[in-house]
């Protein structure tokens, strides 16, 4: 396992070791004490444990998201996509951090196995860029309606690239999400 630094120095990408032979392919998607490690290598915190697992599955257009939940039950996600393609986005919501309201974008996809590592006080979205597009979530606590938040997509203060699929105008998000407030308006970290 790799860890990549992101522009933003907590939120990282995860390259597993890969290993292939004419039969296929194995690789180990977690192994705790190779992350930890990792993550202490790059001088950044390790997390809670994990304990909750959730599978999506998104048509090509779909945007989920900007989600997060706030203190006590606030969420470090490692998320990957096992069949499809999805454009994944971590905003730095923490209030007085360097890099508050900045965002980081990376295409994880069933061909190049990379995970995304989003610590506790970022919102997570993300665009599926293919039908049929499944992606997992492990995360560092469980859902809990009364601290669950959102941001707006589309939001300009932040100010994401979202990479439309082709043929798709516009992305397609739950009601909920189109009614997410603003950056300037929202309940965040600090």
């Amino acid at each position: 396992m790799k860890l990549v630094p992101t522009a933003i120095r907590d939120v990282v990408i995860v390259e597993p070791a890969v290993f292939a032979d004419d039969r296929g392919w194995f690789m180990e998607s977690y192994h705790q004490p190779r992350f930890d490690a990792a993550l202490r290598e790059l001088g950044l915190p390790v997390p809670r444990p994990f304990v909750q697992d959730n599978h999506s599955c998104s048509k090509a257009g779909v945007l989920r998201g900007l989600h997060y939940q706030l203190p006590p039950h606030a969420q470090g996600k490692l998320v990957r996509v096992v069949k499809g393609a999805a454009y994944d986005v971590a905003v730095d919501i923490r209030r007085g951090s360097p890099t508050f309201g900045r965002w980081i974008g990376v295409e994880l996809n069933a061909d190049n196995r990379r995970q995304l590592w989003i610590p506790e006080g970022f919102a997570h979205a993300f665009l599926a860029l293919e039908d049929d597009t499944h992606f997992l979530y492990k995360t560092t606590a469980v859902y809990a309606k009364a601290c669950e938040r959102s941001i707006r997509w589309d939001d300009p203060a932040i100010g994401i690239a979202w990479p439309l699929p082709q043929g798709v105008a516009a992305p397609r998000v739950a009601p909920k999400d189109a009614a997410a407030p603003r950056l300037a308006d929202a309940d965040l970290f600090g």
